[in-house]
This record gives C-alpha cells, structure tokens and sequence, in this order.
C-alpha cells in the first residue's frame, strides 16, 4: 500500500490557470500546442511538489484535492477596500477561474505526485485576497 500522509505544498507567485490550447500552422498542417505562460507555470507547480516528494513514491490510488487560491490585492484600490480584502469582508472574483487554477495544478502534478489526474476523486478550493498570493496545495490520499 502507498503512503497515506497527505502532500502539501505551496506554488509561489500570482495564481496561473490552464490556458487553451492554440492551433499553429507548420507548413499546411495544423498542430495543437499549449501556450508557453501555461507550461512554464505547470513547470512552477511542478517543482514546488518535486521539493516534498522527495523519495516518495507516486500516489496510485484516488486522491483529493484542496487549493487555498491566494490572489495579491491590486495596488490600484482604495486602502479601506484592501483592509475589507484582506478581513475576508470583500469576494476574491479575479480572473483566472478557479476551475482553470485546479486543471493547471492537476496537469503539472501527472507523474510527479500521482500517476495521473484522472485519480483526483474529490476537492475543494477558496480563493481568496492576500499580501502574498500563490497556490496552497494539499492532496490526500483516500483509502480505497
């Protein structure tokens, strides 16, 4: 049986969500690739979970997954409305979707902390304000 202690790691910087893919044209054919700001953030992730991993093998069961989105308060609003921010009194509504933070975070951690992300069976998110944005990752493995 793999180890059951959850992973728990935290992707520094400005929360990424997974880009669409773009169709490119390499002399008359199409080809389908993904847009290099998504690479080099699910290259983020990955590195913040191969720092934990160390020496631990992959999870192969179900697994859920828990993100703390964390987004940075923008310079441009007023002081009152960043202390309402930061108090959990203003929504966190900025762009990018959580959905599209939880498929970036799912995909960089295919083969490095699970086989694939097809094991993530539950989860849950909150997006929030805060002086340091990133992404709190915690997966746990479920007993099967």
């Amino acid at each position: 049986m793999s180890d059951l202690k959850p992973v728990s790691f935290v992707v520094p910087g400005e929360p990424q969500g997974k880009g669409r893919a773009r169709i490119g044209k390499v002399g008359n054919f199409a080809r389908m690739y993904t847009p290099a700001k998504t690479v080099a953030y699910e290259g983020l992730v990955a590195l913040a979970a191969q720092d934990v991993m160390q020496g631990r093998d992959l999870i192969e069961g179900p697994v859920m997954i828990e993100l703390r989105i964390v987004h940075g308060v923008p310079q441009s609003k007023s002081k009152k409305w960043k202390t309402l921010a930061l108090e959990g009194k203003e929504p966190c509504t900025k762009k990018p979707d959580a959905d599209n933070v939880l498929k970036a975070v799912c995909d960089a951690l295919n083969g490095v902390v699970f086989k694939d992300d097809v094991q993530v069976t539950d989860g849950s998110f909150k997006r929030r304000w805060g002086d340091t944005p990133g992404v709190h990752v915690r997966i746990v493995p479920l007993c099967q």
